[in-house]
């Protein structure tokens, strides 16, 4: 290998070891300097619908008190976004290049997920109990059911499209972030509209939250389709064996979850199914294909009408449901 050349190994090498450190560590330093202006609570880890009840309604609903970062496990719930943010688009760049990339950006990608779901849970669910009725309500919990995906993926032969769900998800957590908690330690606020009123946001930050709340929605919807294009992904992986068998199996059921919990999934799977259907039965097409497809989407229709459920008052759960 000539000298350039492996100089560059090195560094590339180096900076995979201590990116993800860096990362961490910077943004956790930089909550801790915090302690006196705005922070994020860490109550929401999927920003969908369900993900959107949480937080992010909160900060659909305009400038307020918010509570101040106390706690380390706020500034590593961020860390982990920022991480998975960091190491997904280097992730992402290299495959859209056609280069080759090693398998740590998209390891160290799900780490930071499996951080911040990981606080998330604890925090909705607290110390884990041996009893049916705590195992039952943390797999209804999505964020649970996000964790335990992201461990899959971590374990698993490498699927790109597996890793955007978790980077749009982390992009507005991290914008999120930005806007109440490092922005405020260098743009400083307004004066408050009303004695006694929260200050008013400065104009990066609030044109930063109109951008959240108006491309939220599409966010999630673009989540809900590409969480099916990795469902088509996995079932063609394991028909021609570059996956494991186990995959399309497990990330069946958890579609199945998502069509229970979100709005968006079910918005997208009708449109999915009448997309496939009008195409099967339009005029000159084989009958047999209408008679094929209707019997695939029957069967999947009778696995899919027996659930987990979802029990009253889920939505209100952890701060990061879908509807």
């Amino acid at each position: 290998m000539a000298p350039d050349a492996l100089a560059r190994a090195k560094l590339s090498r180096s900076l995979s070891h201590f990116l993800p450190r860096v990362i961490l560590h910077v943004v956790c330093a930089l909550a801790h300097a915090g302690h006196d202006v705005c922070g994020v609570a860490v109550v929401w880890a999927v920003p969908s619908d369900a993900t959107g009840a949480g937080a992010l309604a909160a900060s659909r609903a305009g400038p307020k008190a918010e509570p101040r970062l106390t706690n380390p496990r706020n500034g590593y719930h961020a860390g982990g976004h920022f991480l998975l943010l960091v190491c997904s688009l280097r992730f992402f760049v290299a495959k859209l290049m056609f280069r080759a990339v090693s398998t740590f950006w998209y390891k160290a990608s799900f780490t930071g997920a499996l951080i911040s779901y990981a606080i998330v849970c604890q925090k909705s669910l607290g110390v884990p109990q041996p009893n049916a009725a705590w195992i039952r309500r943390a797999l209804l919990d999505e964020n649970v059911q996000y964790f335990l995906l992201a461990s899959f993926w971590f374990i698993s032969r490498p699927v790109t499209l597996a890793l955007l769900p978790y980077s749009i998800f982390s992009l507005f957590h991290a914008l999120t972030f930005t806007r109440t908690t490092l922005m405020p330690q260098f743009l400083p606020s307004g004066p408050p509209p009303t004695p006694g009123a929260a200050p008013t946001p400065h104009p990066i930050a609030k044109k930063l939250q109109v951008w959240v709340k108006a491309n939220y929605d599409n966010a999630m919807r673009a989540v809900a389709f590409t969480e099916l294009a990795i469902l088509a992904r996995v079932l063609v992986g394991a028909v021609t064996f570059r996956i494991s068998l186990v995959s399309p199996i497990i990330y069946a059921h958890f579609v199945r979850q998502r069509y229970y919990q979100s709005k968006f999934t079910r918005e997208a799977i009708a449109l999915v199914h009448a997309r496939i259907n009008g195409f099967v039965t339009s005029p000159g097409k084989p009958p047999v294909l209408a008679q094929v497809y209707g019997q695939v989407a029957g069967i999947a229709s009778r696995w899919a009408g027996s659930s987990l459920g979802v029990p009253n008052g889920a939505a209100a759960g952890a701060g990061a449901r879908r509807q």
